[in-house]
């Protein structure tokens, strides 16, 4: 880790006189979604965001829709508010003198609409917000009322144009709906957040901090540091890397030249803690360390194709450190055991407003039991598939846009028979919410009428296997052995064990009051079924929400 950490600080020294670097804006589906629409929109590829690793950099997002001002004739009112509230919000990028807020408050407070207070010389640049969150729900059938309270602090800069900086630090009380706290006691963490105390008899309470610094070694090389959660895709899910585990800490370098854009990716995660599901235990917990690169390239104006390889390892070792190894090689030179991944996503933009996209990732695959005729459906053929759908200005309609995703991963993928080494990051997947063993299909409708009102639609249906209890193992639940299975060796197939069907519906409407200032409202519907058992679970869940700097929490899982 010495090592590792002194090649960072070596780079970091030659960057002093390389290109000028900003920090990374925060990973919102909302947020990205409004970046996103637009390439679909023109329907060719950006060269400026590679849009299948988050998140992006703000100055990448100022340059894009700098570009975008030729095609401005064509868009709605609210594709106008759109594009300037994302150039308000990066302003630093977009133009040499700061925008003016019409409301400022105690002088030199909210100068601009979207910063609270900041300072900008030819040296240093940093802009400070709050953060606040205060939700409140109701539950059908539940007498304690459900809310969350999050204050936090928020501060981006950058220091002689050449090291970029972003922090973020927030307390957390709350309470969750039922089925979300179901979640978080079966795996003993909470969801993104990982470390959790007691609130109360049905509470939790958290301190969160996320932070990095990125800098610039090359025209086409880029580093960045630091302690967060990292999406790689186009979809709602995510079946290679997404943001539902905890934030970890990480050491990224992308390399962009021509059409291809190359990412590194090496992260200390935290390792699946031995307690009883319970509350996390006090002394240090074991760590395992994940490598990660992905190749994209543009093929053509309309289809982006990237292919990626992830290991899991229970120790350090350097040899992962090599940015242009087949990490499969290097597993088999030394000898180890670790868990290796491979696969592929892609994007096609078919025509104007419509994309198609998709991944497959590779856990095991054993060539004679899959097409052989001597049994079905093998433990050892592991895999996850995903398949989605958008449509932008659905039949012309402005800013109604349409997405549909189909997931599945196979029973027992993601799982791994040596201690430390499933894609896992403090006792949460490092992929999708519900691990391996199911299949979920996704429709979200996104509308937004006027300029600051966006309104959604979101429904998905899942069906997947669960164990019936502790010692049994069904391939769902990631943090199990795969080599203890309570199958045979063919014959498995997705929703093994206690099959379970869930149908949720969100109805959201949220309205921006003023930049970065939301006031939600929503209505959740959630329905669950378990196959061969007289158990049914309905819930209803009305919520609103007041917030500030900060994305809406996700409930969908």
């Amino acid at each position: 880790m010495t090592k590792f950490l002194s090649t960072f600080l070596l780079v970091l020294a030659f960057s002093l006189s390389s290109p000028g670097q900003s920090a990374f804006a925060p990973f919102s589906r909302d947020y990205y979604h409004l970046i996103e629409r637009y390439e679909i929109r023109r329907g060719s590829l950006s060269s400026t965001i590679y849009t299948g690793f988050k998140p992006f950099r703000r100055d990448h997002i100022a340059q894009y829709f700098a570009e975008m001002d030729q095609d401005s004739s064509s868009f709605s009112t609210a594709d106008a508010f759109n594009m300037d509230y994302l150039k308000k919000d990066s302003w630093e990028f977009t133009t040499r003198v700061a925008p003016k807020s019409e409301r400022k408050f105690l002088g030199g407070l909210y100068t601009t609409p979207a910063d609270f207070f900041h300072y900008r010389d030819s040296i240093f640049d940093v802009h400070l917000n709050p953060v606040l969150y205060f939700h409140g729900g109701i539950e059908n059938g539940e007498s304690d009322r459900r809310f969350r309270n999050t204050r936090g602090l928020e501060m981006r800069g950058s220091i002689d144009r050449k090291i970029g900086f972003y922090t973020y630090l927030s307390t957390t009380d709350l309470v969750f709906p039922t089925w979300v706290k179901s979640y978080a006691q079966a795996n003993g963490a909470v969801p993104g957040e990982g470390f959790w105390k007691r609130y109360g008899n049905n509470g939790y309470s958290y301190f969160s901090a996320t932070g990095h610094v990125t800098f610039q070694a090359t025209e086409h090389v880029g580093f960045q540091l630091g302690h967060d959660r990292n999406f790689v895709g186009e979809g709602f899910r995510s079946m290679i890397l997404s943001d539902f585990s905890n934030p970890y800490f990480f050491l990224k370098i992308n390399t962009k030249i021509w059409k291809l854009n190359f990412t590194n990716l090496w992260g200390q995660m935290t390792a699946d803690i031995d307690f009883d599901r319970g509350f996390p235990t006090d002394g240090r917990y074991p760590q395992k360390w994940f490598s990660h690169h992905r190749l994209s390239a543009n093929l053509g104006k309309r289809v982006n194709v990237g292919i990626f390889e992830s290991v899991m390892a229970n120790t350090f070792d350097i040899n992962y450190l090599n940015p242009l190894i087949f990490y499969r090689w290097v597993e088999h030179q030394l000898g180890t055991p670790d868990k290796v991944m491979l696969g592929t996503d892609v994007k096609w933009n078919l025509v104007d407003g419509m994309q198609i996209y998709g991944q497959f990732a590779l856990d095991e695959f054993v060539f004679n039991e899959f097409f052989g005729k001597t049994g079905k459906n093998s433990s050892r053929n592991k895999h996850g598939i995903q398949l989605g759908y958008k449509y932008i200005d659905v039949v012309g309609i402005p800013n109604l846009d349409l997405q549909l995703e189909y997931s599945q991963a196979r029973p027992f993928t993601f799982q791994e028979k040596f201690d430390y080494q499933s894609f896992t990051n403090y006792r949460t997947p490092l992929t999708h919410p519900l691990g391996a063993n199911f299949r979920e299909a996704v429709g979200i409708l996104r509308y937004q009428p006027i300029p600051r009102l966006n309104v959604q639609a979101l429904f998905f249906y899942q069906h997947y296997g669960k164990d019936p209890d502790e010692e049994a193992n069904f391939g769902g639940d990631v943090l199990k052995n795969r080599t203890s299975t309570s199958t045979g060796l063919f014959g498995n197939v997705i929703g093994q064990g206690v099959a379970h069907n869930v149908a949720m519906g969100t109805l959201q409407a949220t309205y921006m009051v003023r930049h970065n200032l939301f006031f939600d409202l929503g209505f959740t519907q959630r329905n669950l079924s378990v196959e061969g058992v007289d158990t049914r679970e309905q819930n209803q869940y009305l919520q609103g929400a007041i917030r500030l700097n900060i994305s809406r929490y996700d409930y969908h899982y």
